[in-house]
């Protein structure tokens, strides 16, 4: 397994069957050219197979943090550790933008996710509810 950071659209294309759905290319340009926007792509023989993006968020009285905005495995490289080591990826490249720290809401229920954040260093901090409101459709 290769771990890498994406630098290029085609990069982020190669790995759209790990996305909720197909990508464009003008969002991966403009992915790629937000300031703070990073995805992370796991290769087993030389073919994506799982990702983890991460957003740092700034604050002007707290600095800056990570947030692991997704993380996908293909199915067919599930338990593999794969999960664990994109997350410690992105936590390393948080730490070296000086991030105080990294967060991800998880759905109570989502046991496998738990366990993948809980096993890369992650603690809980207790449940807390998340607000929504819907603009219109992504796509």
């Amino acid at each position: 397994m290769e771990i890498r950071r994406a630098t290029t659209v085609a990069e982020l294309t190669a790995a759209q069957h790990l996305y909720d759905g197909p990508a464009r290319e003008e969002w991966a340009a403009r992915f790629l050219a937000s300031d703070g926007h990073l995805m992370v792509i796991a290769y087993v023989e030389g073919a994506p197979a799982g990702f983890v993006s991460g957003i740092e968020m700034l604050h002007p009285d707290k600095g800056s943090e990570m947030c692991l905005y997704e993380l996908s495995v293909d199915a067919a490289y599930r338990r593999r550790g794969i999960g664990r080591a994109l997350t410690q990826a992105l936590a390393a490249v948080a730490r070296e933008r000086g991030c105080y720290d990294m967060w991800v809401g998880v759905d109570l229920d989502n046991e496998a996710a738990l366990a993948t954040y809980r096993s890369a260093g992650a603690s809980d901090d207790g449940g807390f509810a998340m607000l929504t409101w819907a603009f219109g459709a992504a796509r």
